[in-house]
């Protein structure tokens, strides 16, 4: 996962595929081994946010800034 680029702003975030977010989210949330490089930049965003969410991670700067983001909307 090291060459995923995490999504910081809302444009990044709109072009991520919703069903790929989720399929990661539902396998981070119940503690998948970390993804490698066979998965798209979408699963691992939602894989990363499953992991804090289930309180495996804290989140990142960037999952901050994102969350920010969507606040001041």
């Amino acid at each position: 996962m090291a060459e995923f680029e995490p999504v910081r702003t809302i444009p990044e975030f709109r072009k991520l595929d919703d069903a790929d977010i989720l399929e990661g989210y539902l396998d981070g949330f119940h503690g998948m081994t970390e993804p490698g490089s066979d998965k798209s930049p979408s699963y691992c965003h939602g894989w990363l946010n499953g992991q804090v969410d289930a309180g495996f991670r804290d989140p990142s700067d960037a999952q901050k800034e994102l969350a920010q983001a969507f606040q001041n909307l």
